[in-house]
């Protein structure tokens, strides 16, 4: 159980990207920035992280896999980590959302929620 010691704060931008779309063809690209900043007391390291893509036909997706981006990065009391990273999905709209799971510096295993956020294209939504 996460206590004022493993405090982990997430926040996501997204962007459609039209230039790597394809409408005709079912193919909707969007960017996503997260930045993910350790609000706690002790230094911790993100592991693994586990998303839940779910489109607008509700098929849902999910990916699990080492760090983000290719690291694991270790984040001290203050420290922040952006990334981006990518997302298609065959319908102009949908949802991320998840986990992080992290590894505080006294080797306590914690997971990190990842609020929903929306994937949309301008305009597919009225």
């Amino acid at each position: 159980m996460a206590d004022d010691r493993h405090r982990i704060d997430v926040s996501s931008r997204v962007q459609f990207v039209p230039e790597q779309s394809d409408a005709a063809g079912g193919r909707y690209v969007f960017a996503y920035t997260i930045t993910i900043k350790n609000t706690g007391t002790v230094a911790a390291q993100l592991v693994s992280r586990h998303w839940i893509i779910t489109d607008a036909d509700n098929q849902v997706q999910e990916v699990k896999g080492e760090g983000v981006v290719g690291e694991q990065p270790l984040l001290e009391p203050g420290e922040f980590f952006e990334y981006t990273s990518g997302c298609p999905l065959k319908t102009p709209f949908g949802t991320m959302e998840g986990t992080y799971q992290m590894v505080s510096s006294q080797g306590e295993a914690f997971d990190v929620r990842i609020a929903p956020f929306s994937l949309a294209e301008p305009y597919a939504i009225n």
